[in-house]
């Protein structure tokens, strides 16, 4: 399909068989459907960054995202890894102290099943050396 010989309009295809031209001004992002996960970060109409995320973005980061952010350098250095993984850095988050003591806010479906934990429970990422904190 073109517009004329030296044009040729540019296809997206959509699946079953359908085919929509990028240059008409549909959103792909308008065709899927919204997420409920309490996740969402883009911002449109009438959504503004929080204060959290705003100054962290200016470079202002509040005493939890530095630490945080020592955290996960300390651990790369100290194991040669540029990139850590999520398992990584969920090992890092529970070494800090943080622990699941309250009802999750997400809206992750019902696979997610949540839970809480008292407060001084241990982090649970190292076995033996747990055991020789006892």
């Amino acid at each position: 399909m073109t517009t004329d010989a030296n044009h040729p309009k540019k296809q997206v295809p959509l699946g079953h068989g359908e085919v929509v031209d990028r240059r008409v001004g549909i959103d792909r992002r308008a065709l899927a459907a919204p997420s409920a996960t309490n996740l969402e970060r883009r911002r449109g109409p009438g959504r503004r960054l929080t204060d959290f995320v705003k100054s962290a973005e200016e470079g202002e980061m509040n005493k939890e995202q530095f630490l945080f952010l020592l955290a996960i350098e300390a651990f790369k250095r100290v194991n040669h890894k540029t990139f850590p993984t999520w398992t990584d850095v969920l090992e890092i988050i529970r070494k800090l102290g943080y622990r699941k003591t309250m009802r999750s806010e997400l809206q992750l479906g019902a696979r997610a099943n949540d839970w809480t934990e008292k407060a001084d429970a241990p982090a649970g990422v190292h076995k033996m050396a747990e055991k020789r904190e006892e």
